[in-house]
């Protein structure tokens, strides 16, 4: 009998072991994983001022050069992965990337399928026209009759569902200004950091301008729910936003007067 016991607490002891060793990874969670695998893997859209590509087909931008940033401080590479909006908690959630990174606005269905980092910039949902008929739309009332383009899963969905208007849920931000400019659309929502660089005198859209202003938001990075990079990241941004890097990074791409402190 006392061999028995014996050795049944010889299994369990193995068994302890054997489950400590498989799942140790220092306390360091999923900062561990992505450190193993050497690779940071990122979630975006093409999506200007924040996530788009250079003329040598490079992801630059606000949020692209963040996380660049972040990934060399934790010792790895970066990969920006695009994904479908719409299902950006899906992609997180299966694993084929490590955060979601792409002027994310924190809302309560992003924050409650998501760990998400402390806000880091303030933005506004803002309705896209044609420049020549901006007059004619100065409230939410007067826009009631358009048809609109908004991106799949964004804000500006959310916004033009709750104002009660009528639209077509497209790919990305940048097919919803396309909608406009080819008069597919009679109307866009985006992002105003979006619309103050695509939009307007100088920019691809001049034909286009911004008017009605439907909220205020804020960004944030979202991570699986438990991940101990989010911890990590904000870490980085205090220190970030303390040494000047972000507010350079902030001026780069013309963000910095949206930029919120980190403390």
């Amino acid at each position: 009998m006392k061999m028995k016991k014996l050795i049944t607490m010889i299994l369990v002891a193995t068994m302890c072991l054997c489950l400590a060793g498989c799942g140790s990874d220092n306390g360091e969670g999923e900062i561990a994983e992505v450190k193993d695998k050497g690779v940071l893997v990122v979630g975006i859209t093409d999506f200007e001022p924040m996530d788009y590509k250079d003329e040598n087909g490079e992801w630059i931008g606000f949020d692209a050069d963040m996380a660049k940033a972040f990934a060399e401080k934790l010792g790895v590479s970066v990969e920006f992965t695009e994904i479908d909006w719409d299902n950006k908690a899906l992609e997180l959630d299966s694993g084929s990337i490590d955060c979601v990174w792409n002027g994310m606005t924190l809302t309560d269905e992003v924050k409650s399928a998501m760990d998400c980092s402390n806000p880091y910039c303030n933005n506004s949902q803002v309705v896209i026209v044609p420049k020549d008929k901006a007059d004619q739309y100065k409230d939410v009332e007067s826009v009631k009759g358009l048809n609109f383009a908004v991106e799949a899963g964004s804000a500006g969905e959310s916004e033009a569902a709750a104002n009660g208007l009528n639209y077509t849920a497209v790919q990305n931000q940048a097919s919803a200004l396309m909608e406009v400019a080819s008069g597919t659309s009679d109307a866009a929502i985006i992002d105003s950091l979006m619309a103050a660089a695509m939009v307007g005198d100088g920019t691809s859209y001049d034909n286009l301008t911004y008017t009605v202003r439907l909220n205020d938001e804020e960004y944030g990075v979202g991570f699986r729910k438990g991940s101990n990079l989010k911890d990590e990241l904000n870490k980085f941004f205090k220190d970030a936003y303390a040494d000047g890097s972000m507010k350079t990074t902030a001026e780069k791409y013309k963000v910095q007067a949206a930029l919120i402190e980190q403390n």
